[in-house]
């Protein structure tokens, strides 16, 4: 007799249903040239040539046969070795295998994998279809004494502790046992079967299921199912979930924020008085019994009659309320922003002076740029200042700043003589060295010049500030200008 019979686990019964939702299609079928856009998107040539060759030297000591090797050469051959990212200059992608300790991709090793999981599976389709044929009341006994388990666990939830020692106990242990001793023949009685002895069959063992096998196949079966469901539920919960949040309507999303809040504040303070045992056992039933065939055709065919009327009476009270208490026509958010004016002196300390630059820095004397010996960016003319991006301009024009002592003092500037009076021009000072070697003719330097030494002359750069609101920009105008 053999030690062991090794078995596999396959759902044998009845295919895992498809869901399905209405309104809805299971999986359309994109036009020819979507579907080439995206699949050029999807295989990167630098990203795929990338992966290929992660893939090739993580997996050179496995035993893949020498046709999947030929395959991962070939492939790198084919993709050209230009990498894009380094010529575009774009951040490295966090996600490739220089920076994760797992293999990369590789064609030969992506269907090793999927054979060897799909001959593993099975267990999770034979536990999700009895868990579907439990909850749609197939046989009544089972469901009701799921009933009571979960009726002692939401009274007593210590029992949580419980359950998967007896799970195991039930499920694994005793199913077990009964191989190795199974139970004795109809045909022979009670009496003459003698229960001593030595096991009577060899232990079970838990084996994958072979690719060409019938097994193999009911897998791929379920897995085909199960990957349309999960595309079906997630495409549903998205269009149920996201126009609400997604602020794209602003009153409805802004509603739900402030429930959310409020609820969270209230049971942040009040969770421990409500009564969670109770509201956990009529979850329970009340899910349980909407899985019941019966209680289903009776939900649907009095929902226009009884649901309906109060479903459009509760849409009717929020969309009142949200009308009534949300208010979102506030003002767009504004800001001043500034420009500096720069004139250069012409022909040395008598030269007369000439228009320069519009720059967003002043380019005082111990500015970055003025110390590193750079030049001052900005444009040539008034007209070509631009807003902010996303900003849009809230005047019509320009206004000169005529605190010029304030924002010189704000940004705590040395060496500048202050008009406070006329033009505003702030203009920079000949330091001690350089008046010390230029010689002083004409008028002296007036004393009302922050020179700090008493003997300064204006130096070749002057500057004055010009302001002007802007607005933030709405997203249909952002639309409007992109487009």
């Amino acid at each position: 007799m053999d030690e062991y019979r090794a078995e596999a686990f396959v759902n044998r019964d009845e295919p895992v249903p498809v869901l399905a939702f209405s309104g809805t299609t299971g999986s359309p079928s994109p036009d020819p040239e979507s579907k080439r856009s995206r699949l050029r998107e999807s295989i990167s040539n630098s990203k795929l040539k990338e992966k290929l060759q992660d893939g090739a030297s993580s997996r050179s000591e496995t035993g893949f046969s020498l046709q999947d090797r030929l395959l991962t050469k070939l492939l790198q051959q084919v993709i050209p070795t230009e990498n894009i990212e380094e010529v575009l200059n774009l951040p490295p992608d966090k996600r490739s295998s220089k920076y994760i300790g797992r293999p990369g991709f590789s064609l030969p090793l992506m269907t090793n994998n999927f054979r060897r999981f799909n001959s593993r599976i099975g267990i999770v389709f034979v536990f999700q279809n009895r868990l579907i044929r439990l909850l749609t009341w197939r046989n009544p006994i089972h469901t009701l004494s799921l009933l009571a388990v979960c009726t002692f666990v939401c009274l007593d939830p210590y029992l949580l502790a419980v359950l998967p020692l007896a799970a195991a106990l039930l499920f694994v242990m005793v199913p077990a046992y009964l191989v190795r001793y199974p139970a004795p023949p109809s045909t022979i009685s009670q009496t003459s079967y003698s229960l001593n002895g030595p096991p009577l069959a060899p232990a079970r063992t838990i084996k994958p299921a072979g690719e060409m096998s019938k097994d193999f196949f009911r897998n791929m079966r379920d897995l085909q199912n199960s990957m349309d469901d999960f595309s079906t539920v997630h495409d549903g919960v998205l269009k149920i979930i996201t126009p609400p949040t997604n602020f794209s309507n602003e009153a409805l999303s802004s509603t739900i924020f402030l429930f959310l809040f409020v609820s969270s504040c209230t049971l942040f303070i009040a969770s421990h008085l409500l009564p969670w045992r109770m509201m956990s056992l009529f979850f329970c039933w009340a899910s349980i019994t909407l899985g019941h065939p019966s209680v289903q055709q009776f939900v649907l065919n009095n929902r226009e009659s009884h649901l309906r009327p109060h479903e459009r009476k509760a849409q009717s009270w929020l969309d009142n309320w949200i009308a009534r208490d949300i208010v979102l026509d506030e003002p767009p958010e504004t800001r001043e922003v500034e420009i500096f004016e720069l004139q250069r002196r012409k022909g040395g300390q008598k030269g007369e002076w000439e228009s320069w630059i519009f720059s967003p820095n002043p380019y005082d004397p111990l500015s970055p740029q003025r110390i590193a010996g750079e030049r001052p960016k900005g444009t040539r003319f008034f007209e070509d200042v631009c807003a902010p991006k996303g900003w849009e301009w809230g005047d019509k024009k320009w206004v000169l700043d005529l605190g010029s002592r304030e924002w010189v003092d704000e940004r705590m500037m040395q060496g500048v003589e202050i008009e406070v009076e006329g033009e505003r021009w702030v203009t920079d000072l000949v330091s001690e060295d350089e008046a010390s070697s230029t010689p002083k003719k004409g008028k002296k330097i007036s004393p009302g010049w922050e020179e700090g030494n008493g003997q300064g002359a204006s130096g070749m750069w002057r500057r004055r500030r010009w302001i002007r609101m802007v607005r933030r920009k709405g997203v249909s105008s952002i639309t409007e200008q992109n487009g």
